[in-house]
Formats: structure tokens, C-alpha cells, sequence
């Protein structure tokens, strides 16, 4: 998408939210629409397929802060655009119209972005012809593209590779990306001879605007691919492999380069940000790269001392309980944790939790009221006592 047509679009209307919408706002309006409006979900829809695209371009702009911010500036700089022109603030689109991929310059080739205000006042004065030719039909990188994945406690912890079914727009293959039907080829547009941009002067002052013969484009498409429309992008469903790092923690991104959208112009396509979600365990937790378990264990165990048998993700350990230990103590099994690829190695925290039985029976009540009575003279709270005994 070039720059004048960044700003042709009201994004925050696409996705339904308001200019100053936080970043999880954003994020939570475009899942919900993107939901609603996948392909794989409203097959044949024509409607629900443009809805899709329009979300997801609009999400690649203000899902990335720095693309989001340039936007912002341009609308508060030319207006929020509209088909036929852009004005100055207050100016309500102008009859003229300025050629805002001039105006944004060189800057813009990073990240499909626009320049500083040396770019500005270079394109007002003067810059045009071949110069602003090739900034109207500068390549431009392809959008960044999110998904998500499920995976169990288990793969989380070992890593795992898995397909993934995709859905998102990609270069046509019936095209080639050109957007003219196959056995046909896209023409120079005569009136901008190519340039996207025509000129016009006033004064001392030399101003471009998009040609609107071919829509800035420089090219004119008689005949257009019947698959994508002369757009030369189309939604495809791909499977990909994706391999997913021991240790990966709930709601992490795993960043797969260059299978975002395609770019235009011959620009590299953007990422593919595959967010992860791990579904908990009934037995484990997780405490960075520790393994986190509570075992019930009996008075006596706690009182007396004893071996216990303890569950790990591979098998089982046997943890020694030593004499008089408290309920709630924790006990580190070293090297039972989560191991990553680069050597780390957490721990398996075991902690003991008192277990008390509901209800007794004669002989255990008899015996434990025994224990009472032998230890009647020990009191397990003296801190407490001497605090009541001195009001």
C-alpha cells in the first residue's frame, strides 16, 4: 500500500475502535473481527473475504508502534484523507491535493512509513518528474501477520513441532502477483507516463498529486486476474511448520520471518508472529524454568521423617522428608525442571502440604487423643499466648 493511500484509509474505523485506543484494545477488536470474517469460516463470501483483508491491513499499521505513530502524524497533518485529495488541517481536503508519497521522501522506504519534516518541505518545493515518479512506486515491505496456536503443558516444556493451517492474503499465484489475467500484461499509463503522479504548478510553488487514470499506480490493468481482482493478492491457506522452543511460556510470540504478507514492488513480505497458549496441567506448575508440584503428605511424614515418592514430567523421584518439617515447606529436586536449548536448567519445587483426614476412626481417635494428652504441657503457639496473657 503506498503512503497516499495509508492515509486514504480510516483504520481505526476498520477495526471499529477509537483514535486513542490502547494497543489491547486494538488487538482485541481485530481477533474478534478477523473471527468473524475468516475465510476458512464464510466460505464463498466475497463480503466476509474484503472484511477480512481490510482488518488485517489495518491491524498490521496499528498493531506496530512505529507505523502507528507515522499514521497518526500524516492524518493530523493532511486530514484523515479520503478518496480525491488530502488538505492541510482545517483545509477539508483541498481541491489540489499534495502528493503525500512525495511528500514523506526517502524515509518511508524502511518500514512503508513516511519521512521527517526535511521530507515534507522537500517535496512541497519543486521535487518532481522522475524523482517523484519513483517515490510514488517505491517498494513496500508486506504487513506482519498474527495467528495462534494451543499447545499442552507438556509440549511447552519439551518443545514440539507442529502444522499449521493458515489462511491470509499472499502473492496470487494466477498472476504472479502483476494483477493482470494470465497471457495479458499491465500497461504504462499514458497520461502519468508510469510516475503514479502528475504535476501541475501555481505560482512559484510545484506541486504532484496521484494520477487518477491509474490511482497512483503507474500501471493500467485492461484485463484483471479473475482470481485476485487486479489486486495481485489473494487469500491462500498455506500449511507451515512450526517449531515450537522448549520452555515457551504462556502468551509468547514466536516470530516466523518473511511469511507475513507479501510486500509490493519486489519488498520483502512481512513476519508471521505465531502467539502461543499453554493449556495448564492438572499435577505441574510453572515458575519461570521451575517445575512446581504441592504433595499431600501425612502428620505423621512431616513429624517423623520418611522417604516420599514425587511425580516428574519423565517419571519419578524419591525426596526425603526430614524430621519435624512445617506444612507448607518447600523442597528443591535439583535438574527436574525445564531444560532450554541453551543449557539452562531449572528445578522441580516440591511442597509439602499437611494432609487431614475428615473424618477418624476409634483407633485413630483414641491414639491421636492420646498424643494430645502427652503433649498438653507443649504449647505450638507461644508467641500468640504471651500476646493475649498480656491484655
Amino acid at each position: 500500500m503506498s503512503a497516499r493511500e495509508w492515509i486514504g484509509k480510516d483504520f481505526y474505523r476498520e477495526l471499529g475502535v477509537s483514535s486513542d485506543a490502547t494497543a489491547d484494545e486494538i488487538k482485541k477488536a481485530y481477533r474478534k473481527l478477523a473471527k468473524e470474517n475468516h475465510p476458512d469460516a464464510n466460505a464463498g463470501n466475497a463480503e466476509a473475504e474484503k472484511k477480512f483483508k481490510a482488518v488485517s491491513e489495518a491491524y498490521g499499521v496499528l498493531s506496530d508502534a512505529s507505523k502507528r505513530k507515522e499514521y497518526d502524524e500524516a492524518r493530523r497533518l493532511f486530514g484523515s484523507g479520503g478518496p480525491g485529495g488530502f488538505g492541510f488541517p482545517g483545509g477539508g481536503g483541498g481541491s489540489g491535493g499534495f502528493d503525500v508519497g512525495d511528500i514523506f521522501g526517502q524515509a518511508g522506504q524502511q518500514q512503508g512509513g513516511f519521512g521527517g519534516l526535511g521530507d515534507i518541505l522537500g517535496g512541497l518545493f519543486g521535487r518532481r518528474g522522475a524523482a517523484a515518479g519513483a517515490t510514488a512506486n517505491r517498494p513496500q515491505r508486506g504487513a506482519d501477520v498474527e495467528t495462534d496456536v494451543r499447545i499442552d503443558f507438556t509440549e511447552a516444556v519439551k518443545g514440539a513441532t507442529l502444522p499449521l493451517r493458515l489462511s491470509s492474503p499472499a502473492t496470487c499465484s494466477t498472476c504472479g502477483g502483476n494483477g493482470a489475467k494470465p497471457g495479458t500484461s499491465p500497461r504504462t499509463c499514458s497520461t502519468c507516463q508510469g510516475s503514479g503522479l502528475v504535476s501541475r504548478s501555481q505560482g512559484a510553488f510545484a506541486f504532484s498529486e496521484p494520477c487518477r487514470d491509474c490511482r497512483g499506480r503507474g500501471t493500467i490493468i485492461d484485463d484483471p486476474c479473475p482470481e485476485c481482482a487486479g489486486e495481485g493478492v489473494s487469500t491462500r491457506t498455506r500449511t507451515l511448520t512450526v517449531r515450537i522452543p522448549p520452555g515457551v511460556a504462556d502468551d509468547q510470540r514466536i516470530r516466523l520471518a518473511g511469511q507475513g504478507e507479501p510486500g509490493k514492488g519486489g519488498a520483502q513480505p512481512g513476519d508471521l508472529y505465531v502467539r502461543v497458549h499453554v493449556a495448564p496441567h492438572a499435577v505441574f506448575g510453572r515458575q519461570g524454568l521451575d517445575l512446581t508440584i504441592s504433595v499431600p503428605v501425612s502428620f505423621a511424614e512431616l513429624a517423623l521423617g520418611g522417604t516420599i515418592t514425587v511425580p516428574t514430567l519423565e517419571g519419578k523421584v524419591s525426596l526425603k522428608v526430614p524430621q519435624g518439617t512445617a506444612s507448607g515447606r518447600v523442597l528443591r529436586v535439583r535438574g527436574k525442571g525445564i531444560a532450554k536449548r541453551d543449557g539452562s536448567q531449572g528445578d522441580l519445587l516440591v511442597t509439602l502440604q499437611a494432609a487431614i483426614p475428615s473424618k477418624l476412626d476409634d483407633k485413630a481417635r483414641e491414639a491421636l487423643e492420646a498424643y494430645a494428652e502427652a503433649m498438653s504441657d507443649h504449647d505450638p503457639r507461644p508467641e500468640i499466648t504471651e500476646l493475649l496473657e498480656g491484655r
